[in-house]
């Protein structure tokens, strides 16, 4: 059934981009030249942070603009439609897109703040991710507060102060945190390693939900996002092309879900929830048939695998999952559980269908029952961020 009027989308996974005035709005006075500034170089602009250069990438903000014309190089703000970093604009760009609600995920900071996680100066580091976490909430989602969706970022590299900043986001009105896909990249223990307690309680006792993007932890398969160039020794060929990771970009979640799936964090906090953004969700049949057929036949003799909860359980239980355009996992909606699944428009990014996303959502939605429509679309997305219709 193609898409109605009463049919809302609430996208789960778009971007927004930082103005240059996130920090210097923020930050001590003192700490200003430090913190994170637009500079002009080459007649491009680039951020400046802590002694360090910074690149904005071009596929951070093609929106509007023909595939023939993307590419990896900076762009400067006045290239970009100004709904990027404008939340008056944006909400004008959704409305062209037939998009009533978004949330969305930083980009200077990376999709899970990493770049702070890097950071040599961790007070300054502190300072700048409670400063994004303010804009975001009394700035961006505050100029629309029925449209746009609070979240938040944490100083992941102490546990101890990522409580802290947990409860401070919540307590302004954040409903979820962007957190690393994988925490081991960032020389961070696993989600195998009870170091994390502390932080999965504080999510679960403020109803934070917990959202994975996919390069969150800065690498994406064969690539680091901080340099744009392959990693030695990772699943991809050392000289393959950009175009190998982002087709391998779901491969992400996939891991990151089966480990979670083995960690045994779901049994310990039943009421943790994820959302799994830009993953897709065509894979999720096989990965959960896999996942059910290991445990069945290992759990016996690995003394670190639950004995009784059944991995494919455990996913239905605490799992959302969203996707852009995914015609395959559509179809098999009956085996993944349309329960869960949310519909994400990914803009200002390549993926993203803009400004032709409610089109789109049609055709590929176009066989399915309109119920389960008005759950992809939109309810399954209000409940699990606590985000309901206005009027």
């Amino acid at each position: 059934m193609p898409l109605q009027d009463h049919h809302q989308i609430v996208s789960v996974d778009d971007h927004l981009i930082e103005h240059p005035r996130v920090w210097q709005e923020r930050l001590p006075e003192a700490l200003k030249e430090r913190g994170p500034r637009i500079i002009e170089k080459d007649g491009k602009h680039q951020w400046a942070y802590d002694g360090n250069i910074y690149p904005t990438i071009g596929l951070n903000a093609v929106a509007g603009k023909p595939p023939a014309e993307w590419g990896l190089d900076p762009f400067r703000y006045e290239q970009m439609v100004p709904g990027c970093y404008d939340p008056v604009e944006r909400v004008k760009d959704m409305d062209t897109d037939g998009v009533q609600a978004a949330l969305c995920f930083p980009s200077f900071p990376g999709f899970g703040g990493n770049i702070f996680h890097r950071a040599s100066d961790k007070d300054l580091a502190l300072l700048c991710v409670q400063a994004w976490n303010d804009f975001n909430v009394d700035e961006w989602c505050a100029a629309a507060p029925d449209r746009l969706i609070p979240m938040c970022i944490i100083p992941m590299w102490d546990i101890g102060l990522a409580v802290e900043e947990v409860r401070r986001a919540a307590a302004k009105g954040a409903r979820t945190l962007t957190f690393p896909d994988s925490p081991v990249p960032l020389g961070l223990p696993s989600f195998h390693n009870d170091a994390w307690e502390p932080f999965w309680t504080a999510c679960e006792e403020t109803d934070m939900v917990v959202s994975l993007h996919f390069g969150s932890s800065g690498h994406v398969p064969g690539y680091s996002f901080s340099t744009m160039q392959a990693v030695p020794g990772q699943m991809t060929m050392p000289d393959a092309p950009f175009a190998v990771a982002i087709a391998l970009f779901a491969t992400n979640l996939m891991w990151s879900t089966v480990d979670l799936l083995f960690s045994g964090v779901l049994q310990r906090h039943p009421n943790l929830r994820f959302s799994l953004a830009e993953g897709g969700i065509g894979w999720i049949p096989y990965i959960l048939e896999r996942c059910d057929f290991v445990w069945d036949r290992h759990r016996h003799y690995m003394h670190n695998i639950d004995f009784d909860a059944r991995p494919s359980d455990l996913f239905r239980k605490h799992m959302w999952e969203c996707f852009i355009d995914d015609e395959f996992g559509v179809r098999n909606l009956d085996v993944i559980g349309a329960d869960k699944v949310m519909l994400e428009i990914d803009f200002p990014h390549s993926d993203s269908n803009w400004p032709n996303s409610r089109r789109r959502a049609a055709e590929v939605l176009a066989t399915v029952p309109d119920d389960v429509v008005t759950a992809i679309t939109e309810t399954n997305a209000r409940e699990l961020f606590r985000f309901p219709r206005v009027g």
